[in-house]
């Protein structure tokens, strides 16, 4: 049984930074690609960023030079910093694992159960 558990959501104000961790346990964390999605209020999901398993990455446009995603695997965490926040960075983010590409949205199937950021103006 594949669990992720994410953290570090909250409040903060625009410019502001914030790291969120998700534990993953149930399987081997260190072959499988892992990825952090967000969804906003009245939008589709989306994912944000991805890492491989061999620690290469992925962002979205949106938030390329802002965020940060990372893993270790000795602690089977994945990390996404997040910095010079936006209010429209403002969502549920999700932490993600699954098998196939690192970059493709289909890839993942499970999923944490999601952690809230709000960024104020």
């Amino acid at each position: 049984q594949v669990q992720l558990v994410e953290s570090g959501g909250g409040l903060v104000q625009a410019g502001g930074s914030l790291r969120l961790s998700c534990a993953a346990s149930g399987r081997a964390f260190s072959m499988a690609p892992m990825a952090w999605f967000r969804q906003a209020p009245g939008k589709e999901r989306e994912l944000a960023a991805a890492i491989s398993s061999g620690h290469s990455t992925y962002y979205a446009d949106s938030v390329k030079g802002r965020f940060t995603i990372s893993r270790d695997n000795a602690k089977n965490t994945v990390y996404l910093q997040m910095n010079s926040l936006k209010p429209e960075d403002t969502a549920v983010y999700y932490c993600a694992t699954g098998s196939g590409p690192y970059s493709y949205t289909l890839s993942y199937d499970y999923w944490g159960q999601g952690t809230q950021v709000t960024v104020s103006s």
